[in-house]
């Protein structure tokens, strides 16, 4: 988070069990938490859009030329 962005200071009721498990999964605090799934929630439209997209691309690859090009 840039240092510059505006924060804002909340209050929220969630469920004990729920903020445990996914502390647990960031390794991080509450703050942090709570923002690695804000930012999951705004990026699901465009994980939509992907998801649309899936299969819609031909790529026409040698994936073994490309390995023995490494």
């Amino acid at each position: 988070m840039p240092e510059t962005e505006t924060l804002r200071k909340i209050t929220v009721k969630i469920p004990t069990a729920l903020l445990e498990d996914a502390q647990k999964l960031t390794g991080g605090g509450v703050t942090e938490t709570i923002t690695a799934g804000l930012e999951k929630l705004a990026a699901s439209p465009a994980y939509r859009k992907l998801l649309v997209l899936e299969g819609s691309c031909k790529l026409d690859l040698d994936l073994e030329a490309s390995r023995l090009d490494r």
